[in-house]
């Protein structure tokens, strides 16, 4: 059994946005001090951290300061850059391992290494160039929708096709950027669905309760618990994030998104090596939040109840529309969590706010 770290350890936390906001201020619950590393100053989690290195996330310097200072290292987002990573985990422990940023980082990577664990995704092909999409959209009969494999995010880096003749795909990947891309068969589903998980030091598992998402423009606009899924997808849920979670050796929490088929069955879209947007309402309606499971998991101490005592709907307030602050600040059973950004912007997440439902 791991010791835990004890109280008045230090969390280095790589990336500065509403996430690590959040991962600091349940590190300052449970008595741990925070460091964030981020280049932007003044950003949302230096906010409420103790201490914020500006600077690029693979600055060597930077880089060497962050590990003499902490006592374990997190990251907020994906794109941490693996090397960076790695580099860290020479000399102090980085939670999750670098291995998950390695797998999702990449589309391509991420489904291959699904489906080598036993766990279905929608049909997919490499797109290294137009011969490779015409090949590709042939076989999925015309349709498909096309992504870059690296850094695409909230609908960004894609774009669908829907019975386009292949004589008309010419100078796609050019106009793509020329990068890796991937097609992926559309599929007929239901309802959209995540689960947030967590392992420990100790290889433990938890998991939340699904929660039933909807996407507005590419951006999640609200998550419902409980989720209007069979008790059998629910359980199929726990099991395939729990696979991810030992196949990677993972510490920390875990978000997976997955498509519900008509017949019950569920397809993981993606993996985020991180607290998810889509478990903002546990720190709602359930007694630990995601972002207090992540610390008690990357500091050796034991998972916390996954259980709620609430149904809910969890919202997103984006762009202009966190002027609806005063008003959903007068509701009864409404938490509000604004993000401490200065400037709303068409597609920028400014908030969230969790409804009861008693």
């Amino acid at each position: 059994m791991t010791a835990p770290l004890p109280a008045g350890s230090t969390i280095g936390i790589i990336g500065g946005g509403q996430l690590g906001r959040m991962l600091a201020m349940a590190a300052a619950q449970l008595g741990y001090r925070t460091v964030v590393l981020e280049p932007q100053a003044g950003c949302p989690a230096a906010q409420v951290a103790n201490d914020q290195i500006v600077a690029a996330y693979d600055d060597p310097v930077a880089l060497r300061e962050l590990a003499g200072k902490c006592d374990v290292v997190t990251y907020e987002f994906e794109n941490v850059p693996v090397q960076a990573a790695e580099t860290l985990a020479a000399t102090i422990a980085v939670l999750p391992p670098a291995r998950a940023l390695d797998v999702s980082q990449d589309r391509l990577t991420e489904k291959t290494f699904l489906n080598g664990i036993g766990i279905p995704t929608a049909d997919f092909r490499a797109v290294d160039n137009d011969q490779d999409l015409h090949v590709a959209l042939r076989d999925f009969h015309g349709a498909g929708v096309l992504k870059t494999r690296r850094l695409g995010y909230d609908g960004k880096g894609q774009r669908v096709f829907r019975n386009v003749p292949l004589h008309e795909t010419g100078g796609t990947f050019t106009a793509m950027g020329s990068v890796p891309l991937i097609l992926e068969a559309f599929v007929t589903f239901d309802r959209e669905v995540s689960i947030i998980a967590a392992r420990d030091r100790n290889g433990a598992l938890s998991a939340y309760d699904p929660a039933e998402n909807v996407h507005r423009h590419g951006i999640l606009h609200s998550s419902t618990v409980p989720a209007n899924i069979t008790p059998e997808a629910a359980t199929a849920a726990k099991g395939a994030a729990f696979a991810i979670l030992d196949a990677l050796d993972y510490v920390g929490v875990i978000g997976v998104e997955f498509f519900v088929l008509p017949d019950g069955s569920l397809l993981v879209n993606e993996i985020a090596p991180r607290v998810h947007n889509s478990g903002h309402w546990t720190e709602a309606a359930c007694t630990i939040s995601q972002f207090e499971q992540h610390v008690r998991a990357i500091v050796g101490l034991p998972l916390g109840t996954t259980n709620r005592h609430s149904d809910c709907i969890m919202e997103n307030l984006i762009g202009d529309e966190v002027s609806r602050v005063d008003d959903l600040a007068g509701e009864p059973d409404v938490m509000l969590h604004l993000y401490g950004k200065a400037e709303a912007r068409p597609g920028r997440k400014m908030g969230h706010f969790t409804r009861l439902r008693r």
